[in-house]
């Protein structure tokens, strides 16, 4: 049997044999695993608040070869979401990024861009400000699986579409023309591929220091919602839940 202690990311958990709890893990050396945390549902001692989704931990953790699933033995919280306040919108956002990770993320995997991207994300989701650290967080997804398309280019003629509207499709490949846009096609402004093209190049304490509301490039948002489905060929449960947020 192997110890092993990691800064971790606390994704999910549902029960699993009596008082145990399954629980999802972004660790940092390994990667996502999966572990039981036992007694769990019956004693709160080892793990406390810690098991809360997208909670980041120092995990202590045991495994043996062969086996799929570690022991969890003990969670030191480093940082809570529940230590700011919380609402509707920001529950949501939060659920996105933990559905996502578990979505996309194959198990024992090290993937160090990912870990940092959602340890810098999830602080700058707060109550109000929800709408720019979920587009930052959905394109750089789409940038580090490889599932980002070329924006600046027809995927049919090539023609170049800087400074012009794109279209894209549930059911095809990167952007096209509007002479070459398929039925059912959804619109991205040439100002919100401006601002994938901000997101690219900055860092999300920039961005976020400026005023984002939901309608401030909610097409930018859709669009990477609908490549992210694409590529996971099923829907965003917590995607369509921020949908639903007036305002």
């Amino acid at each position: 049997m192997t110890q092993r202690q990691s800064e971790a990311i606390v994704l999910r958990s549902w029960p699993f044999e009596e008082a145990d709890l399954l629980v999802s893990l972004l660790t940092r050396e390994q990667g996502r695993i999966k572990g039981v945390a036992r007694h769990a549902m019956r004693s709160r001692r080892r793990f406390g608040g810690a098991l809360e989704p997208m909670t980041c931990v120092r995990a202590s953790y045991a495994e043996k070869p062969k086996q799929e699933l570690v022991r969890l033995d003990a969670f030191e919280i480093l940082w809570s979401p529940l230590s700011d306040p919380v609402d509707y919108g920001r529950t949501a956002a939060l659920e996105f990024v933990a559905e996502v990770l578990e979505e996309v993320l194959p198990e024992q995997a090290p993937d160090d861009a990912m870990f940092r991207l959602a340890v810098a994300v999830v602080p700058e989701m707060q109550i109000g400000r929800i709408w720019l650290p979920v587009t930052y967080f959905a394109l750089w997804i789409l940038r580090l699986m490889g599932w980002m398309p070329a924006l600046n280019h027809c995927a049919t003629c090539a023609v170049d579409l800087r400074g012009r509207t794109v279209w894209y499709s549930e059911s095809a490949d990167g952007v096209v023309c509007d002479e070459d846009r398929r039925a059912n096609s959804h619109a991205l402004a040439a100002a919100s591929v401006r601002e994938a093209q901000r997101i690219f190049r900055s860092t999300i304490a920039e961005l976020n220091a400026e005023d984002w509301p939901k309608r401030r490039s909610e097409d930018l948002r859709q669009f990477a919602l609908t490549m992210l489905e694409r590529h996971l060929e099923r829907r965003v449960r917590s995607g369509r839940a921020l949908e639903r947020i007036q305002g």
